[in-house]
């Protein structure tokens, strides 16, 4: 795909401005791929079945050639706007990056939700072995115990992704004053937010699959709730925030 594709794409007006920014990143189940540019792109770029493979050298040789014609559009967009990012004050910019990251790794909500992703590693391990695929009727649907399992780990690091994003972006945000727009925070945080309620589903699931595991899965269930009352009250504006071509 050369530059002039690009621009063609980036034009067509099927396509929502922002999908992409507040999305989970699970393209294969997601609804909204033919409004997504950022989807299109990856179509496009990968349609040949070798490149699908990560260890394929076309996939890599294919990447990196994407990404050079995006930095290419970026410093084209940036002298539009009378910036450049040659002379950008890296330096300054590395360290401002560094102590935000530092002070929301030490935050009680983003240290919760790592506490998470390490406690399902810790069920899996004791418990995963133990099950074999099926179905069960869970509100007189057919629910697949290897798709709530799937949803279980697709979001287990996802949430704490998210939660350190929203941590960072309020840091950034604190002190300025702008209702005009929507804020980066929040919608990092509603992302969180959506995760944490599609997981409480998909570990409810597996109760119903076999009583034996409701006593470990009420723990992480009430975790998860806990995780996420602390990110409402940490964002309050997060649940009202609205995600473009999403909510």
């Amino acid at each position: 795909m050369n530059r002039d594709r690009l621009k063609e794409l980036a034009e067509e007006d099927r396509f929502i401005t922002g999908i992409y920014n507040y999305c989970d990143r699970w393209c294969e189940r997601c609804p909204q791929t033919s409004r997504c540019l950022n989807f299109s792109i990856s179509e496009e770029k990968f349609r040949d079945p070798e490149t699908h493979d990560i260890q394929n050298e076309a996939f890599w040789r294919k990447l990196s050639e994407l990404f050079r014609e995006t930095l290419e559009l970026l410093e084209e967009t940036g002298k539009k706007w009378g910036i450049d990012l040659e002379t950008l004050d890296l330096e300054k910019a590395e360290e401002s990056i560094a102590a935000k990251k530092e002070a929301a790794v030490n935050h009680v909500v983003y240290r919760a939700a790592e506490s998470y992703g390490r406690l399902v590693d810790d069920w899996f391990r004791k418990n995963g072995a133990l099950f074999s695929l099926g179905t069960i009727a869970v509100a007189g649907a057919e629910v697949a115990i290897e798709e709530a399992l799937e949803v279980i780990r697709w979001y287990q690091y996802f949430i704490a992704a998210k939660v350190m994003r929203a941590i960072r972006g309020k840091a950034e945000d604190d002190g300025e004053e702008d209702d005009e727009f929507p804020r980066d925070a929040d919608g990092s945080a509603k992302v969180a937010l959506v995760a944490i309620d599609r997981s409480i589903g998909a570990w409810g699931v597996i109760p119903q699959y076999n009583r034996f595991y409701a006593e470990g899965v009420f723990e992480i269930v009430s975790l998860l709730k806990l995780l996420g009352r602390a990110i409402e009250e940490t964002f309050p504006d997060a649940r009202s925030f609205i995600r473009p071509g999403l909510d």
